[in-house]
């Protein structure tokens, strides 16, 4: 959805300025009106273009305290207790402060009139698109407590997605990490000295040898930027992706390289099928969780992939058929589709699917280190086999002229 920034004035005549994610400028008016704001400019904006310092601080709400919240609350409503007094026992209990200021301008703005969920949707920056219409639907048909309970559940399943993901890559970051560091530390402290003894008694430098100096100066001279150089590397992707073209290209590099190929793809499934999941379970078509998920799957060809299978939709086909045509959906996947579509148990297939692929990133995670060891075993023992043969040639070349003297 686009956003919309905007600047009004409270019932005491207080000027405030925010973002709003809305679906149009009659869905802006509607929020900040019910939330006791009179609007005075109104413009539509990008994402980026958020306050710079709430941005900062919406990062510091993660997706563990968004589940907090949302299961006290869930619990809180079922034991009957008033929404505004359940959101000031959150907010007490709340440890984050940033989040707990939030809660605590959503219960004021409640107070004065609005929903849960207009009131959350007025803090977008922080609460996922999926919260905000999970809660309205719950309000909608008077289940809030159970819509509360499906966003930290799937929440949950996010965030076991996103913890797999990371212990799939803590050990080969860690190896390259190492690897670069025993590498740097050879070049610029270890060679060094042994390379200028060389040179000091005139030994015959071979072609090995020369190519090591070269190196050692080059990374005495330039080791910070080789040490910032993954960081550059990254900034530089992140720049490039703004660029739709340069993006979708990236994204298909990632889909090309053999074991990333393996965590991208696994992620990306586990994502859709998680997403598509909890928008069909909130009453949602077909065709609408497909532009919401192509929104937020995170790579550019799956996005067009999911957008080209929302217009077969659109034009008639069954959505097993219209993933079929994209050639980048699993075979399980798009056989479980049709089981749900043809027994009318959608939701249930893509629960089984979403926890299938969390559990393969955990086994991924689990056979990576084992998969990664020889490669890394490989590519160590040619960098320190050259360091060797570069030492050792020399040294044969002293010994030789001392036997002949």
């Amino acid at each position: 959805m686009p956003f919309y920034q905007y600047k009004a004035v409270t019932n005491e005549g207080v000027e405030v300025k925010g973002v709003v994610e809305a679906m149009d400028f009659d869905d802006v008016y509607h929020a900040t009106e019910t939330s006791g704001l009179y609007i005075l400019d109104i413009r539509r904006t990008h994402a980026y273009a958020a306050p710079l310092l709430d941005r900062f601080h919406a990062r510091r709400v993660k997706r563990k305290d968004m589940i907090e919240f949302s299961n006290n609350l869930a619990v809180m409503i079922k034991a009957g207790i008033p929404l505004l007094t359940a959101l000031s026992d959150i907010a007490e209990t709340t440890e984050n402060e940033y989040f707990q200021k939030k809660i605590e301008t959503i219960r004021n703005t409640i107070s004065l009139g609005a929903s849960l969920g207009d009131a959350v949707r007025m803090h977008a920056v922080i609460f996922p698109d999926i919260f905000i219409r999970l809660v309205s639907v719950g309000e909608e048909t008077g289940n809030l407590e159970g819509s509360l309970r499906d966003v930290a559940g799937h929440l949950r399943r996010v965030e076991d997605l996103v913890s797999a993901i990371k212990r799939a890559l803590v050990y080969p970051i860690f190896a390259f990490t190492s690897a670069m560091g025993a590498m740097i530390f050879w070049l610029v402290y270890v060679l060094p000295k042994i390379l200028s003894l060389f040179q000091d008694m005139q030994v015959a430098i071979p072609g090995v040898t020369r190519f090591l100096i070269v190196a050692s100066h080059f990374t005495q001279k330039f080791w910070p930027i080789l040490m910032l150089l993954p960081f550059i590397f990254y900034g530089m992707i992140k720049l490039m992706k703004r660029n739709s073209k340069a993006a979708y290209y990236i994204d298909l590099a990632k889909l090309k390289i053999p074991i990333m190929k393996l965590i991208v793809e696994n992620k990306i499934l586990g994502l859709f099928t998680e997403q598509m999941r909890i928008l069909i379970r909130s009453g949602l078509t077909i065709d609408r969780s497909l532009e919401l998920v192509s929104e937020i799957v995170g790579n550019a060809v799956y996005m067009n992939a999911i957008t080209r299978a929302r217009e077969e939709v659109l034009a008639g086909s069954a959505i097993s058929d219209a993933l079929k045509k994209q050639r980048l959906f699993s075979p399980l996947l798009l056989r479980m589709t049709h089981v749900g579509e043809t027994s009318g148990t959608l939701e249930e297939q893509y629960t089984f699917l979403s926890e299938f692929y969390i559990k393969k990133l955990d086994d991924i995670s689990e056979r990576l280190g084992k998969m990664l060891e020889p490669i890394i075993i490989i590519v160590l023992g040619i960098m320190f086999a050259v360091i060797i043969i570069g030492l050792l040639l020399p040294v044969y070349d002293l010994i030789s002229k001392m036997g002949k003297v």
